[in-house]
């Protein structure tokens, strides 16, 4: 054998210790390929069932949505009748009830001045303290 004959059967041994080096790792990564593509079957058989399920609870919030709209839809109606209510009551029990208190505030305090005058000692004059006298 000669010299260029060992390099060349040593070079041939380098290129199949790196080829076997090489399909070790190919061999791994095949592997994890199929297991992701067996995980991704299963997620795919066992997503049914997830997808149904979710569906029905959105149909269902929707239900109770529209209900929800219902109900403030009638709120916002009675507070509107109300509204309307509490100015009927203003403007047409308000200005009589506002007037009758002013009287009755008056006829009081006319009767409150009227009995003072009664308590008063007969013949004796004295100064009534109120608005606008002189001092």
């Amino acid at each position: 054998m000669t010299p260029t004959q060992i390099a060349a059967l040593i070079a041939a041994g380098a290129f199949v210790l790196l080829v076997v080096l090489l399909a070790i790792p190919l061999i791994k990564l095949g592997r994890t390929l199929d297991e992701a593509t067996i995980a991704i079957r299963k997620a795919h058989e066992n997503s049914d069932p997830l997808f149904t399920g979710a569906n029905s609870t959105i149909t269902h919030v929707n239900t109770q949505l529209e209900r929800v709209d219902g109900i403030t839809a009638n709120a916002k109606t009675i507070s509107g009748n109300v509204s309307a209510l509490s100015s009927l009551f203003t403007a047409t029990l308000g200005g009589p009830l506002v007037k009758t208190a002013a009287f009755s505030y008056g006829v009081s305090k006319a009767l409150r001045a009227r009995r003072k005058r009664k308590q008063e000692p007969a013949g004796r004059h004295f100064r009534r303290k109120g608005k606008g006298g002189r001092k």
